[in-house]
């Protein structure tokens, strides 16, 4: 791994995660395991080789582990660690406020589950909104699941069944987060269904800002 030989957090921080493709490999992994060959086909630019090795350093740094999934699945997948949840997904989030500037979301490949998740879902998240707020979620975009959990005032690894489950499109996220008018705003969130607990349910659209009155 380079290194900037310097000691300064900033310096530090970037000797992990600021070669190239890093953060985007990371991107991967929010919302739950995944395959080596799923990353892979969401990266189609990274050789082969480079990937196995920017997990490797990720795995070193503590960020990401290999762990089996038990029978039937029976497959080793890679996931965020907790100090990976805790440290990475904030970084992670404020650069993508940062790249929404010049986000063209009517250009090829923008709107995918993995964009959809990210601009409806987890730049929207509200730690005071969510303050007592301990709950397991997953959300279904398209053809792809993402699970999390919310603990009291930050996102961490889900460690059992959704409590809580969102339905929606790709499209119809990116629209919630994009939109110019509170119309277009309400037609995307009538698309989305939400299962669970009524009041859990409530906490939680709150906390993401998945309601008609809370554009985030």
């Amino acid at each position: 791994m380079r290194s900037y030989q310097q000691n300064c957090p900033i310096a530090l921080g970037l000797d992990i995660l600021g070669d190239r493709w890093t953060l985007l490999i990371l991107r991967e992994l929010v919302g739950g395991p995944r395959r080596y060959g799923d990353i892979r086909a969401e990266l189609p630019g990274i050789a082969t080789n480079l990937l196995a090795t920017r997990l490797r350093e990720l795995d070193d740094a503590g960020l990401v582990r290999r762990t089996e999934l038990p029978a039937p699945a029976a497959r080793t997948v890679l996931e965020l660690t907790e100090p990976g949840w805790r440290y990475v997904v904030p970084i992670l989030s404020a650069v993508a406020r940062f790249g929404l500037r010049d986000w063209d979301t009517t250009a090829p490949g923008a709107v995918s589950p993995s964009s959809g998740f990210l601009a409806g879902v987890l730049l929207a998240f509200d730690p005071q909104a969510a303050a007592g707020l301990t709950l397991d979620v997953a959300v279904d975009v398209d053809d792809r699941r993402f699970t999390f959990a919310v603990d009291t005032d930050r996102l961490a690894p889900s460690t059992a069944a959704p409590e809580v489950t969102i339905t929606a499109r790709s499209a119809d996220l990116i629209t919630l987060r994009t939109a110019t008018t509170a119309a277009q705003r309400a037609r995307a969130l009538r698309t989305m269904t939400f299962t669970g607990p009524p009041d859990r349910v409530d906490h939680l659209r709150r906390a993401f800002h998945l309601t008609t009155t809370s554009p985030r």
